[in-house]
């Protein structure tokens, strides 16, 4: 039985993101309290978000105020620090963001934790937690005991299918204030900017990815008609962001994203190692390229040889006829 502590990721309007289901999830399976935390950022905890974690099996969920903004790693890695000893949770338990796995590797240094960043799965196994996780660009499958007290795991998207407790509850709610440290003062946020809303879901945890490489030349307008037909993400190669065809945020690979759709499509990708490092955990793996002899079709459970402007206006009209 171990109590678990999950980082209630959300968007600037207050609504859930869809891994942290996947988080409470796999925490249920541990047996023990879950406990969450929501970090009082400017977006509001309204009582449809309380219910929905109600329903998931949240027992209590702790409103985290600081003197200082919430957004910092360190001052996010302080403010779960201060609940450890609140809860008496042993596992925390987060969505593997950027920001995130920086506030898990904060958080352990504070607390001697063990991390495990990336993770697919999380057991308990002779009263230890043993998460499991792909390494060396998804060619190796792993698993890593953790072994001191304190747990952190950082879970990949699209991981744990998501269900509902037996019995549904009404968590509490409790405030929390909390004085960081002046080291966690040494960085000030400036300012924020946020991303134009797109419509399309976010790339780390989309079910559904078009990725568009060297081979669009520049021009992504298929590969978002497909994109939104599936009602998916739109992710990029490296050379197709380093060309400034697409933001950088949409850059898939070790330098960039790490994703875990159930659905890979890669419109004229040649598939370099550094972009199957991102992407090689993918449930179902589908190629897009006019080069036979392209790796990606190495580890691409479906493959197309052709233009990709003679097959996407096929494919996506086929889809459209289906959906219709």
């Amino acid at each position: 039985m171990t109590d678990s502590l999950v980082l209630l990721d959300h968007s600037a309007d207050g609504t859930l993101r869809t891994p942290v289901r996947e988080l409470v999830t796999l925490a249920r399976g541990l047996g023990g309290a879950i406990h969450g935390v929501w970090a009082q950022d400017g977006a509001e905890l309204d009582a449809a978000t309380i219910a929905d974690l109600g329903a998931l099996g949240v027992t209590q969920v702790h409103r985290v105020s600081a003197d200082a903004d919430l957004h910092l790693s360190a001052v996010l890695a302080e403010a779960v620090a201060s609940l450890l000893d609140a809860t008496g949770a042993g596992l925390v338990l987060a969505t593997s963001a950027f920001e995130n796995k920086e506030a898990a590797a904060r958080l352990a240094v504070l607390t001697g934790a063990g991390v495990v960043t990336d993770a697919d799965g999380l057991v308990v196994e002779d009263g230890r937690l043993v998460a499991s996780k792909t390494v060396f660009a998804g060619t190796w499958n792993t698993r890593c005991a953790i072994t001191a007290p304190l747990a952190i795991v950082t879970l990949k998207a699209n991981s744990v299918a998501v269900t509902p407790a037996d019995e549904q509850v009404t968590p509490s709610v409790v405030d929390h204030a909390v004085t960081v440290s002046a080291s966690a003062r040494r960085v000030s946020l400036v300012e924020r900017t946020e991303r134009p809303a797109s419509g399309r879901p976010d790339l780390g945890s989309a079910h559904v990815v078009v990725v568009g490489g060297r081979g669009t030349e520049g021009d992504f307008t298929l590969v978002e008609e497909l994109a939104d037909v599936l009602g998916g993400a739109v992710g990029a190669t490296r050379v197709a962001t380093d060309e400034g065809w697409i933001g950088h945020d949409a850059q898939i690979g070790q330098t960039g994203v790490t994703i875990s759709p159930r659905l890979y499509i890669g419109v004229g990708v040649s598939g370099a190692v550094h972009h199957r490092g991102g992407m090689q955990a993918s449930g179902t793996i589908v190629a897009v390229n006019s080069d036979p002899d392209a790796p990606i079709f190495e580890i691409a459970d479906y493959g197309i040889v052709g233009d990709l402007n003679d097959v996407l206006p096929q494919l996506t009209a086929e889809l459209r006829r289906l959906r219709a």
